[in-house]
């Protein structure tokens, strides 16, 4: 039935079609069609399905009277161009089809399957599909909300954010999840299937995921306050894809500075001016690259937290720390908090406007209570973000910033915290976007007021949405032993599936029983340098704990200095390969740490290996993270770890060149000074000089090591390092492509420019064959040299 609106003698088309079932007693009533969206009426409630695009749908349900017309803290895509698609009422079903999907829902139950257009299942709400349940927590009257799905048994889940202290498999098939954001526990709603879809649930309470329902034949995922249902579909059916369609709806992750993904070297805690420029000479003087030195808590001691002033006896010239940091080509990072003790002016400032919340955090250093600022008031943040900038940002020119304790988490007064009333809510309602809103406002301030250097932001908790606030992850305070290393690894790739493309960990552990672990010792020492491999093969490679850590400390012996040195020098000089990833991951919503599931989906034997991921298109990744070396039984325990090579290629040990056929297990030796490498055939590796900074030498002179045996691709990223000319239009690309047949390497011609480009370099081609081209080294001899002008170019191989 067409409605029609006749007002003032005018023809108003609503272009409304609404159809009514004569069966009251059927969950969908009637269904009304607009131009993206379809409205259900049902026998208790309402449900809604917005066509964001055509392989992005959103889904909400409510037993209320009218939907929550909330604005998404998380979805930032305002779909302003409609997509088309039909909508086709059946006997049982309502069928709506886009270009991409077909969305079925049962007018009996209101259960919504997904399928592909050849009508194949991709995944399907069960009968209990949707639900809300009043309930009372913390004295509030609120609802529980729950989705449920059906889980086929050959199906893995993937994603749920960063949870350090998980020791279960990296598959959440059959295993439940807490998603409460609070210390040493993360939660990022946003969940991958090897079936090929995506979903993020848009609700910011407390929650839980089960994946064992049924038994193991469905999951749910369950949020304890909320007045609807309400989540996103996303089809890929590749993992990138889904990534893709997460960002496109949240937000786009903006470069950092080149210097971001070198090395930074950071200690709990530096204690004076002093200290710092030891570090920093310390570095330089020995030729050991690091590009960061990081100014953790506390250097306002003895006053109270939030006065944002270092203390002038320990840092008596912090503009001249920060500008001798500088020349030396180091840049400066520095912690502050979103806590206020009682006593200072910023606290004051705050309180008066309304700004404060009702949230303390027991101080562990001063014993007192001190307050959080409430992210969720615009007005606050923006004054937090003046009283920061001001005291000390911008002030003396700080390059990066550790936002730490963003929880907010008040240890077990868990209540408190529900309790609490932010300007925009019940605190039970938004228990999980503090870190999202806090970093949110230093962005968005750090963009307008320090508009020519990239931001950079350190943060102990993200949430979904939060790459677009140039935040990276970091695993919180884990402890320095084997086993919570051995946690980091799945825990770093599921963050990275879960759409935040930025994490890092603490390398070493941040603490051993709340003190500095004795790093002269073996086992210690053993602990570092296989925490130190894997760090140079993560998104964000970072030094910090208890205890003298630098490379330079004596704390080493020869042996662990030479490992750790071969592995910082084999991240700079990846440099060119890692840069042209984050590239990808502005441009092409690319994600860098790889879950095996991005690239080997068809492979089952990858969903339960919790410790291997590529780190972009070249390079299996596998940490060693049992202690072999050194302990009790240490003698007994064979020197190896099993690596799984996937299936639908070859595998180049890094090492040693050897070739390995995919689809095996192979029994690794992992001497101390190694972890094993496996590149995958067809791969082309970018590789610069050795530097002691990022941008100490202009790539001007690439080994170029191809790895045959397939054909392969890779894209070339450059732009100015350090700015934001990137977003108008000021970097360049050109791709390599590898035919192993014709043993041919196309170069395409550059596209864009940007200031200071190279007007042309060189390319030492170096075909991978055993030892030739393997290992850290530059290659002592070259298949070929080309000289690249930025035109299309063909070398024969």
């Amino acid at each position: 039935m067409l409605h029609l609106n006749l007002r003032a003698g005018k023809f108003l088309a609503l272009m409304l079609c609404v159809f009514v079932f004569s069966n009251a007693n059927a969950g969908v009533l009637s269904f009304t069609k607009t131009a993206n969206s379809v409205t259900f009426k049902l026998d208790k409630g309402l449900m809604k399905i917005n066509i964001c695009r055509a392989d992005i749908v959103e889904i909400k349900f409510t037993i209320l009277n009218s939907f929550n017309e909330k604005e998404s803290l998380v979805v930032n895509n305002k779909w302003a161009q409609p997509t088309a698609f039909q909508v086709k009422d059946g006997k049982t079903d309502v069928l709506i089809t886009t270009a991409k999907l077909k969305i079925s829902i049962n007018k009996a139950t209101n259960a919504i399957t997904y399928m592909d257009l050849a009508g194949k299942v991709i995944t399907a709400e069960d009968s209990s599909n949707k639900s809300m349940q009043a309930a009372t927590i913390a004295g509030i009257e609120t609802y529980n909300c729950t989705t449920s799905f059906k889980s086929p048994a050959d199906e893995a889940l993937f994603g749920m954010g960063c949870h350090p202290l998980d020791s279960l498999s990296i598959n959440y098939k059959g295993r439940n999840q807490d998603m409460a954001i609070k210390y040493l526990t993360g939660a990022i709603p946003v969940m991958l299937s090897t079936k090929g879809y995506g979903l993020m649930w848009d609700n910011y309470s407390a929650s839980n995921f089960y994946g064992a329902e049924a038994g193991n034949t469905q999951f749910k995922y369950v949020s304890e306050s909320g007045k609807q249902v309400d989540y996103y579909f996303f089809y890929g059916p590749d993992f990138d894809h889904i990534i893709d369609s997460y960002r496109i709806s949240t937000g786009k992750a903006p470069m950092f500075g080149k210097w971001a993904y070198g090395l930074f070297q950071s200690q709990d805690r530096y204690l004076s001016e002093a200290e710092i420029l030891t570090v920093k000479d310390n570095y330089r003087n020995n030729h050991i690259p690091v590009d960061v030195l990081v100014q953790d808590w506390y250097y306002w001691d003895p006053l109270p937290i939030g006065s944002h002033i270092m203390k002038p006896e320990r840092y008596p010239h912090p503009k001249q720390l920060v500008d001798a940091l500088h020349k030396a080509n180091l840049h400066a990072m520095i912690s502050i908090w979103p806590v206020f003790g009682k006593g200072t002016p910023n606290y004051d400032a705050l309180e008066k406007m309304g700004g404060l919340t009702s949230i303390t955090w027991d101080n562990v250093v001063t014993h007192t209570f001190d307050t959080y600022y409430d992210a969720h008031n615009p007005k606050a943040r923006e004054l937090y973000w003046q009283q920061a900038r001001d005291s000390l940002v911008k002030r003396y020119g700080w390059d990066a910033w550790w936002i730490d304790q963003c929880e907010p988490d008040n240890g077990a007064l868990l209540d408190e915290r529900r309790k609490a009333d932010f300007s925009i809510g019940k605190g039970i309602d938004y228990f999980n976007t503090y870190s999202l809103q806090h970093t949110k406002g230093v962005y968005e301030g750090w963009r307008r007021d320090i508009p020519n250097k990239r931001a950079f932001f350190l943060v102990r908790q993200s949430f979904a949405g939060e790459q677009r606030n140039a935040a990276t992850l970091w695993s919180s305070d884990i402890e320095c032993t084997f086993a919570n290393f051995k946690n980091q690894v799945p825990q770093g790739i599921n963050a990275c599936v879960s759409g935040i493309p930025y994490w890092t960990s603490d390398i070493g552990g941040y603490h051993y029983k709340w003190s500095a672990p004795d790093w002269s010792k073996p086992e210690f020492r053993e602990l570092f340098t296989r925490w130190f491999q894997f760090g140079a093969f993560s998104p964000i490679f970072r030094i910090h704990g208890k205890g003298e850590r630098a490379i330079f400390s004596k704390n080493w012996d020869e042996d662990t200095r030479k490992t750790l040195l071969n592995f910082d020098n084999l991240r700079y000089r990846l440099l060119p390969y890692i840069y042209s990833l984050a590239g990808r991951v502005n441009t092409d919503n690319y994600t860098m740490m790889r879950s095996l599931a991005f690239d080997f989906k068809d492979d089952a034997k990858v969903y339960g290996i919790p410790d291997q991921y590529m780190f972009g298109p070249a390079f299996l990744v596998n940490p060693v993270t049992a202690q072999l070396y050194t302990g009790k039984d240490a003698g007994s325990k064979a020197k190896t770890r099993n690596v799984y090579l996937p299936k639908a290629t070859k595998w180049y040990n890094f090492w040693t060149g050897e070739i390995s056929n995919g689809g095996q297990t192979l029994n690794v030796n992992v001497p101390m000074d190694m972890m094993p490498l496996y590149v995958k055939a067809g791969s082309i590796i970018p590789m610069g000089p050795v530097m002691e900074y990022a941008t100490e030498k202009p790539a001007d002179k690439i080994e170029l090591r191809i790895y045959p045996g397939a054909n392969g691709e890779f894209k070339f990223y450059e732009d100015e390092n350090d700015n934001y000319n990137y977003e108008k239009g000021a970097k360049a690309t050109f791709e390599f492509n590898y035919n192993d047949k014709l043993r041919q390497l196309t170069i395409s011609a550059t596209k864009g420019s940007f200031a200071g480009m190279l007007k042309q370099r060189v390319f030492d081609i170096v075909m991978v064959n055993g030892a030739h081209g393997s290992n850290t080294s530059a290659s002592a001899t070259i298949d070929k040299s080309v000289t690249y002008t930025g035109k299309q170019m063909v070398v024969n191989l």
